[in-house]
């Protein structure tokens, strides 16, 4: 019976050991988690981006793809720095949210900055510039942003165009998508629809004839792709691979292949500003690219 205080003493002992080489053990696996995932992915070396599925050109499927020209850059992109994307569709109402809450490690749709989005989300440089366009029924007396009062004029909640129609005190009408916008448009429900130039003009282009693009105006700030509040270490990952499409010129051929003949702002300098941009292939070789 004398044993037994010091066999109990042995066993705590014992276990006060295994405990702290367990705790050794976990501290070592989460410096090796940091290491293999320095980014704080959702999934280490993948780059989960919430997207939209039907803005071309800038964001779309096609035959079961995502691509367009935000998604395709992104993707040269990732690549420079050793990720790959994953794309998966939302809604842009939904898109800032969705990244700050960690659902998307990054936005990928377009998204114009501004001072409002900065409180939800941390920007990168930016990567594009833009126009709104003005898309109205075929045979539409309107021709200017500036006819548009009391007149019945869509947007897509949450975006710089919402944003724009509600600052000219137009109350606009409100959907979820672009789908939304064009057949409102298409069945005579609407106006005009207020639209980044781009998908307007191709959403016209495609419509058969029954849309239409009215007018287009400069956007006032630059596109760039968003990441959580505070995680700097991804979004300067991002802002030095654009550096780097933009150098080798990835940047000039896309923006070739999806906005042929668009000509760029003088005072447009994509990324850091600091990185020379080559010049665009010409239309027969990025049709070929």
């Amino acid at each position: 019976m004398r044993f037994l205080p010091s066999l109990t003493r042995l066993v705590a002992v014992g276990a006060v050991a295994i405990l702290g080489a367990a705790t050794l053990t976990a501290c070592g696996d989460d410096s090796s988690a940091g290491a293999d995932n320095p980014y704080d992915l959702l999934q280490p070396g993948v780059l989960r981006a919430g997207t939209l599925s039907d803005a071309p050109p800038n964001v779309y499927l096609k035959d079961g793809k995502f691509t367009g020209f935000d998604n395709d850059l992104l993707s040269a992109v990732a690549a420079k720095i050793g990720l790959k994307v994953e794309f998966v569709g939302t809604d842009f109402s939904a898109l800032l949210a969705q990244v700050n809450n960690h659902k998307f490690d990054v936005g990928s749709s377009s998204i114009t900055i501004t001072e409002a989005r900065k409180k939800t989300v941390d920007f990168g440089n930016g990567y594009d510039f833009g126009y709104f366009g003005l898309d109205v029924p075929a045979g539409s007396s309107i021709k200017s942003f500036d006819e548009l009062t009391g007149k019945r004029v869509v947007v897509v909640q949450g975006t710089v165009q919402d944003d724009y129609a509600s600052g000219k005190g137009l109350d606009p009408v409100r959907v979820p998508d672009y789908n939304g916008a064009i057949n409102q448009l298409k069945a005579g429900t609407a106006d005009a629809w207020i639209a980044p130039a781009e998908i307007g003009e191709t959403s016209a282009a495609e419509s058969g004839g029954k849309i239409t693009v009215a007018a287009k105006l400069l956007s006032p700030a630059p596109t760039a792709y968003a990441v959580a509040k505070g995680n700097d270490a991804l979004r300067k990952a991002l802002d030095k691979g654009l550096d780097e499409v933009i150098a080798d010129g990835t940047w000039s051929r896309l923006q070739a292949q999806y906005y042929p003949g668009r000509p760029i702002p003088a005072d447009f300098k994509p990324g850091s500003g600091t990185v020379a941009v080559p010049a665009a292939p010409t239309a027969s070789a990025s049709a070929t690219s």
